[in-house]
C-alpha cells in the first residue's frame, strides 16, 4: 500500500462514497476536470484542499494519505475487541477500543495483532486470593524485553509497563478479565484467554 495520495486513492475513495467527479468538486469547489486531473495522476491537490478533500471523503488526512478508509467496528466499544498500537521509535503505547488511525514520530501505526504464545512467551496465571499473579521465564535486557503485560476485561484495561532488568511479572485484579497480553519488542503481541475470568 502506497504511503503517499495517489490519484489512484482519490478515485477509490471518491467512488467507495459512490459519487461522481462533479459531486466532490462541488463539495470542495474546485471543477471536475481538476478531479479528472488528480484521478489520472495529472496533479495532486494542493495542499490547502487536504482537509477539504478528506472530509468530503468522510475520512481523516492520515487515511488519505494513506489511501485507505479505517472504521472502527466496534461501535460497542467492546475492550475485548482492544488493539494496541506500539510506536518503534520512542515506545509509545496507545490503546483504542477499536481499530483507528494512529500516528507517532511520524509513523503511521499498524494494529499489534495478538498471536498465541510460543514456548519461550508462555504467560504464566496464578490466583492469588483477589489478583492474578501473571509471570514469563524471558529474558529482560535491554536489547530483548517483555515491554508490557495488560489484563483485559469487558469493561477495564489494566496495564503494566516493564523495563529492562526487571521480572517479567505483574498484578493484576481478577475484576472479570478475559484476556491477557504480553508484548515483546522482538517478537510482538501475544494473548492468551482466562478460562472462568474472575
Amino acid at each position: 500500500m502506497d504511503r503517499y495520495l495517489t490519484g489512484a486513492a482519490i478515485r477509490r475513495l471518491r467512488e467507495s462514497k459512490k459519487m461522481r467527479q462533479e459531486d466532490l468538486a462541488d463539495k470542495i469547489f474546485v471543477s471536475s476536470k481538476t478531479i479528472s486531473k488528480w484521478e489520472t495522476g495529472q496533479g495532486l491537490p494542493d495542499i490547502t484542499l487536504l482537509e477539504p478533500l478528506a472530509k468530503a471523503l468522510d475520512i481523516s488526512v492520515i487515511e488519505l494519505f494513506s489511501g485507505d478508509e479505517i472504521r472502527n467496528r466496534n461501535r460497542a466499544s467492546n475492550l475485548v475487541k482492544l488493539c494496541f498500537y506500539v510506536c518503534p521509535v520512542c515506545g509509545n503505547v496507545i490503546q483504542a477500543s477499536g481499530e483507528a488511525v494512529v500516528s507517532c514520530c511520524g509513523i503511521t501505526l499498524p494494529p499489534a495483532v495478538p498471536e498465541a504464545p510460543d514456548p519461550p512467551h508462555a504467560i504464566r496465571l496464578q490466583r492469588l486470593e483477589d489478583e492474578y499473579f501473571v509471570s514469563m521465564d524471558h529474558v529482560m535486557t535491554k536489547e530483548h524485553h517483555i515491554f508490557f503485560l495488560a489484563a483485559v476485561s469487558d469493561h477495564s484495561v489494566q496495564f503494566v509497563k516493564l523495563y529492562p532488568e526487571g521480572g517479567a511479572e505483574a498484578r493484576f485484579r481478577i475484576d472479570c478479565v478475559r484476556h491477557l497480553y504480553a508484548y515483546c519488542n522482538h517478537h510482538g503481541l501475544f494473548r492468551v484467554e482466562v478460562k472462568n475470568g474472575g
